[in-house]
């Protein structure tokens, strides 16, 4: 129904992808995943030695024929060719991995929907593990509460927990992990009504480093290890160990009303992006939207959590009354309607760059004129400009509290840049890079003055001073945090979060 258009070698280094087929509700006992495992099952003292690991689960080799799909990633822009990819099929296999590359110090990348933005879920040379297939997922429907494994994506989950009419915030994009999502922040069209997808998690399995070389597993909620729940919940990826399995608190949802608004040009960019921020910060809570610019047409998507289109068409009135929009209305099931929005990645762009930013005030007519004079030059039609209204249930924060720092944005904004077509053979250098990256690159940065801050989802190798773009006055507990998990900093990357000096 619409198109979503979007979006070094280091000693030991990780970090969790950004997280289609509808899985069956599987109960944990009846699926690898998240409690294969217990916390006896390693060495827990620092100067003891483990056992020497063997690699378990699936494993994929260079010169195995599944490797070229193996290790491609969803954006072509970066490729790596690892010595060994293991595909966990249950935690006890995450355990083996991590503790195999600490004792033969092989560098170390953790993978699960392959949308990590800079391509730092691979590693030249290294040990990727790619913990997909954890999809099992158990639903307790009076306690409104679901335990599920750390490999389902966005599309996976939604339609799932839509069978039983519950839900959680989670991004547009059905391939992305849910995992990496979460553990971000997350957010969507549900963010509004429901808050941030890390706010509905309220536990979590984690495998962590332990001692010189070994690893075991510990499990975070508002009970135990409450400090690194906090820390998951915004800072997440791949800085204090390897998720498993993720717990969330649901909320009942049987219907969504789904509005998809276009414009054709963008001759009434001014007006409908003053009106736009005017309204959707602000609107009934249920009410969540997107609005997307493409170089020849202006996009409007809306859903209203259990709300008939007439409501959704009164709220969004002071948008709609602009020139005279298409606008088409669907009402049914969330996991019908998202997973009716989906675009196949074989579809997309093979090449990406974005670059992403908060804003606290309004834009200014000098800002959307920014806007409007780089998508006339925009590299791509796939090139587009979005913003996503914050408000509403972000402002509030969950027992417990999160590391998630832009909880007083208006919107959220990222320019996106698309370009090539997708190959079994990436890293070719496509004559359009140079141009799209600058592009990118200059239009993020004439809009610098308007914005606020960046989401550690959607990173930038380049960006100076990411700790506090990231997280805020929040780095400094998560440095603490980071040195009680994880000391040794086994889990590092080109912009993770180092351990505070002790």
């Amino acid at each position: 129904m619409n198109d979503f258009s979007r979006r070094r070698l280091l000693k030991t280094t990780a970090v969790a992808g950004a997280g289609a087929v509808v899985v069956p509700v599987v109960a944990a006992a009846e699926a690898p995943g998240a409690s294969a495992v217990t916390e006896a099952t390693v060495s827990e003292g620092y100067g003891e030695q483990c056992p020497p690991a063997k690699l378990t689960g699936r494993i994929v080799r260079p010169n195995d024929p599944g490797y070229t799909d193996a290790r491609l990633g969803w954006d072509q822009l970066f490729s790596h060719y690892p010595l060994v990819i293991v595909f966990a099929r249950n935690t006890q296999d995450v355990v083996n991995a991590l503790t195999w590359a600490r004792q033969n110090d092989v560098a170390l990348r953790i993978r699960s929907g392959r949308h990590s933005l800079e391509g730092w879920s691979n590693v030249d040379s290294g040990l990727v593990i790619d913990i997909s297939g954890l999809k099992s997922v158990h639903i307790d429907s009076a306690a409104r509460v679901a335990t599920v494994g750390s490999g389902l994506n966005q599309l996976e989950a939604v339609t799932t927990l839509a069978k039983q009419n519950f839900a959680v915030t989670t991004g547009t994009e059905g391939s992305v992990g849910l995992v990496g999502a979460t553990l971000g922040g997350g957010f969507g069209f549900l963010t509004r009504w429901l808050g941030m997808a890390c706010d509905s998690l309220i536990g979590a399995e984690v495998v962590v480093a332990e001692g010189d070389e070994c690893a075991k597993v510990i499990k975070a909620d508002l009970n135990h290890n409450a400090d690194l729940l906090w820390a998951l919940r915004g800072a997440g990826n791949g800085n204090f160990g390897i998720v498993t399995s993720l717990t969330y608190k649901l909320a009942p949802l049987k219907s969504v009303t789904y509005m998809q608004v276009t414009w054709d040009g963008v001759g009434d960019l001014r007006r409908i992006f003053e009106a736009y921020q005017r309204t959707a910060p602000y609107i009934d809570n249920r009410l969540g939207t997107q609005l997307e610019i493409h170089p020849n047409q202006i996009l409007l998507f809306a859903v209203l959590a259990e709300g008939i289109p007439a409501e959704a068409k009164k709220l969004l009135a002071p948008i709609l009354s602009i020139d005279s929009p298409k606008v088409t209305v669907q009402v049914g099931n969330w996991g019908h309607v998202y997973a009716g929005f989906q675009t196949s990645i074989a579809a997309e762009p093979a090449h990406w760059k974005f670059y992403s930013q908060f804003t606290k005030k309004p834009f200014p007519t000098k800002a959307i004129d920014v806007i409007a004079s780089f998508m006339k030059d925009a590299p791509t039609d796939d090139s587009n400009y979005f913003v996503q209204a914050f408000g509403g249930a972000v402002r509030r924060t969950p027992r417990g509290g999160t590391a998630f720092p832009h909880r007083d944005a208006l919107f959220y904004a990222e320019p996106g840049a698309g370009w090539g077509k997708r190959s079994d053979q990436p890293g070719v250098c496509d004559p359009l890079t140079p141009k799209a990256q600058a592009w990118i690159a200059e239009f993020s940065q004439a809009l610098r003055p308007y914005v606020d801050g960046a989401y550690a989802n959607v990173p930038n190798i380049g960006m100076q001073d990411w700790e506090t773009a990231y997280w805020g006055s929040n780095f400094g507990r998560l440095r603490t945090i980071k040195a009680d998990y994880d000391p040794r900093n086994v889990f590092q990357y080109d912009q993770s979060i180092p351990p505070a000096s002790r």
